[in-house]
């Protein structure tokens, strides 16, 4: 009985501090966020969820936008990259009709270009003569192996020079990489006649782009890492403040993921939020054969390439050399037909776009290795990789103490009919601010990707501006995506 009184005291004690407000002892420095867009692909804005849960969200498949037709692009043309400059977007693929090593002369880079994200014109440029003819659209040819898996990157760096707006880095474990530049995309130059960078195997896309929250120049290759015996395809990544002197390598770290092989691993600044990186990775099952041989005959694929799978999975940073991988399942999964599951198809395009004021759109490589190999747009609402989800039971997010710079809390939310949004500010100890409670804000009902969240007194929290707050989302069958100060 003694100790049955004991345990009851005990979780009584447990209980009463469940309830209990956080105490300033008990959190760290506060989160400086200014007028950043915050997204929930990590949770380090999320002190507690109470009946609410993180989701990933599916993309929407959509229209076929680019075949891969030409004869010197092929079936295993790829590595794509889509960057969106000013109202054009410019997508960067390799041209190679037939399987060759890395670096082989029948690589060649090839351009397409779009003024909405989804009908693609590729122009006649005349640049390189390929096949006979200087008709097509490649924009490095007979260089190998700096046409290797040549990957742009739009330079937004201040004070960038004009001559300087595009930057790349292309070549092989063999050759290293050299750093290319171009005033408009399409006419490119070497930066330097020796390789800038050495120290990878760089036979995916190496990825390059200016990191405004790091303030310097970060690339992130692949490597190769043994775990448990096995060689791993895995991800490393240097920084340089000039695009000319890299740092030495450092491998990524996923925290207590398990270890599988990422192919490439697409990341780049999101668009709204640049302090976040996200990597739409393509995660390969080497001897994960799904297709018979008779299989792989019917869709005519070549015989080297049906013994593998692959799908598609979210990655995010904010800068350093660890990844969160919150959620381990396919952000997109292959599709129904036997065609999606030959080797190293469903391969993410570089770079997640706006395509409209409520969308953005990625892009996946369908069918390679087959004569019907093509490029895929799929479509998220705008800050949609993830969501904050509550039933219609109803439930809770509170975030960890910030700091913020604005006048109004904005945020990008879903609700049912039936639904709600409603939030409460509070100090660093979880106590309601006046004028701020939950009793005094104003219930939000709606899908929008921008609101303005407001209370009995208004809208205005500019009062609390450079104060540390929380913020306590109350919720029911509504889903939360994102928030910031205006």
């Amino acid at each position: 009985m003694k100790h049955l009184l004991c345990l009851s005291a005990l979780l009584s004690i447990v209980a009463v501090g469940l309830k209990e407000p956080f105490k300033a002892s008990d959190v760290g420095e506060a989160i400086n966020i200014g007028s950043r867009l915050e997204i929930f692909v990590d949770r380090l804005m999320i002190e507690r969820l109470s009946g609410t849960t993180i989701e990933m969200q599916r993309p929407v498949p959509a229209e076929r936008v680019l075949r891969f037709d030409k004869k010197w692009e092929g079936a295993f043309a790829g590595y794509c990259t889509i960057i969106r400059d000013g109202d054009l977007y410019r997508l960067y693929y390799r041209g190679l009709p037939q399987p060759a090593p890395d670096g082989s002369e029948s690589e060649t880079t090839c351009y397409a270009e779009s003024r909405d994200g989804i009908n693609w014109i590729k122009p006649s440029l005349g640049l390189y003569e390929v096949m006979g003819s200087r008709q097509n659209n490649v924009i490095l040819a007979g260089s190998a192996p700096l046409s290797h898996n040549f990957s742009p990157m739009l330079d937004n760096r201040p004070g960038v020079p004009a001559g300087q707006r595009y930057k790349a880095l292309s070549g092989t474990k063999r050759s290293g990489l050299y750093a290319f530049v171009a005033a408009d995309g399409i006419h490119w130059r070497k930066l330097s006649e020796q390789p800038v960078f050495t120290r990878g195997d760089f036979d995916s896309q190496n990825l390059a782009f200016w990191s405004e929250s790091e303030e310097q120049y970060v690339c992130y290759f692949r490597v190769f890492k043994r775990v448990g015996g096995e060689g791993m395809r895995w991800i490393a990544r240097t920084t340089s403040k000039d695009f000319l002197h890299w740092s030495d390598p450092e491998e990524m770290s996923f925290g207590t993921a398990p270890p599988e092989h990422l192919y490439t691993n697409q990341t780049h600044p999101y668009f709204r939020a640049p302090h976040i990186y996200l990597g739409i990775a393509a995660r390969f099952m080497p001897g994960r054969q799904v297709l018979t041989v008779s299989q792989a005959r019917d869709i005519n694929v070549d015989p080297a390439y049906f013994r593998d799978c692959s799908d598609s999975v979210l990655l995010s940073s904010r800068g350093g050399t660890r990844y969160d991988r919150m959620f381990m399942e396919a952000l997109i999964k292959p599709e129904i037909g036997l065609e999606n599951w030959s080797s190293r198809t469903n391969y993410p395009a570089l770079n997640i776009i706006p395509t409209g004021s409520t969308e953005m759109s990625l892009y996946i490589q369908k069918n390679y290795g087959q004569p019907t190999h093509y490029l895929q747009r799929y479509v998220l609402r705008t800050d949609g990789l993830t969501a904050v989800r509550a039933p219609y039971q109803g439930g809770e997010l509170l975030t960890k103490p910030f700091k913020f710079e604005g006048k109004r809390l904005v945020t990008n939310f879903a609700t049912s009919a039936a639904g709600s949004v409603r939030v409460e500010i509070q100090n660093i100890d979880g106590q309601p601010l006046p004028g701020y409670s939950l009793a005094d804000a104003v219930e939000q009902i709606g899908n929008e990707i921008e609101r303005t969240i407001s209370w009995q007194n208004g809208e205005d929290v500019s009062s609390l501006k450079g104060k540390t707050i929380r913020l306590r989302f109350v919720m029911k069958d509504a889903e939360l995506f994102s928030f910031r100060f205006h």
